[in-house]
């Protein structure tokens, strides 16, 4: 499946227009409506907001996959066999962890 693909779908799963979608990430509906078409790309900042808006990560909206060496957890943060991790990634990993981190931290003040 495409990232348009993705964008669409998870837009619609939640009954949003795409101009309520577009005025939450500050952008016209037609650069919307061309990523999910995939005429364009969003660039990482809008990729970015786009998985923080729908509740689902990067990599899922990216349609990576996996390979042997990882399996993604329930709530899809990824595990790596540690033994055969260099250190450029582990830092990568921790990176992300701390993303998702201050993510987390700023949805839960959000709610109050």
């Amino acid at each position: 499946m495409t990232l348009g693909k993705r964008l669409k779908e998870e837009r619609e799963k939640r009954k949003w227009s795409q101009k309520f979608v577009a005025e939450k990430l500050g952008i016209t509906n037609t650069v919307l409506s061309n990523y999910e078409r995939d005429y364009r790309d969003p660039d990482t900042e809008n990729l970015k907001k786009l998985a923080e808006l729908y509740e689902v990560s990067t990599d899922y909206l990216l349609g990576r996959e996996t390979t042997s060496k990882e399996r993604p957890d329930v709530q899809g943060i990824w595990f790596y066999d540690m033994d055969d991790i260099s250190e450029e990634e582990f830092q990568e990993i921790e990176e992300e962890l701390n993303e998702y981190k201050e993510y987390l931290l700023a949805k839960k003040r959000k709610k109050k």
